[in-house]
């Protein structure tokens, strides 16, 4: 398996549209690949567990911890804070991983402007009404948070010109292939970009 110089890979997309999945599968395949694990102040969901999936902590010690810069980036998606802890990142970073962003579209902007040379990629669902059918096929949002996730839509692919790619989502491990191929052309380029 090839690696080259670190990066900092966003995933964005609609709820539903398979981000997660992508994140575990691409962190699985390559061994230099790292999750940034997001602190958030919603509940677990029952597949959840703390400190894998989420760092599950309350509103309070959010508050306190984005008063005092712990966040890379943070923000509020469907009433609930979600956050990405600055420490980790950079520690992984130090340690030569590829760090993966699994953030919502206005925390993968406020990265783009930390570090510009992150890469931003957009996942589409393949329609609005599969991404419906998925949403309900998880069972893990009751009728009205369905709702309010798909209200986000417009503002989410708004905000998608702002990427560097944007991908549709039709099949699982071709998205995934597709993501490992603009990681690795970065970073044969970015090592092209060394002097000797």
């Amino acid at each position: 398996m090839e690696s080259g110089k670190p990066q900092l890979v966003v995933i964005s997309a609609p709820s539903g549209a398979g981000k997660t999945t992508i994140c575990k599968k691409l962190a699985e395949r390559n061994p230099d690949f790292r999750m940034s694990i997001s602190a958030t102040t919603r509940p677990p969901r029952k597949t959840e567990r703390n400190g894998v999936d989420y760092y599950f902590i309350t509103r309070d010690e959010f508050q306190k911890r984005a008063i005092n810069g712990d966040f890379l980036e943070y923000e509020n998606v469907h009433g609930h804070f979600y956050g990405t802890p600055r420490q980790n990142v950079e520690a992984l970073l130090k340690q030569g991983f590829t760090v993966l962003f699994d953030i919502d579209v206005n925390g993968a902007v406020k990265i783009k402007k930390q570090f510009p040379e992150a890469i931003l990629i957009f996942v589409r669902p393949p329609s609005l009404e599969e991404l419906k059918n998925r949403l309900r096929a998880r069972q893990t949002e009751d009728p009205q948070e369905i709702e309010r996730r798909l209200q986000r839509l417009p503002e989410e692919y708004a905000k998608s010109v702002l990427f560097d790619y944007v991908i549709v989502n039709d099949d699982l491990m071709a998205t995934v292939a597709q993501i490992e191929d603009i990681v690795r052309q970065h970073q044969r380029k970015e090592r092209g970009h060394v002097s000797h």
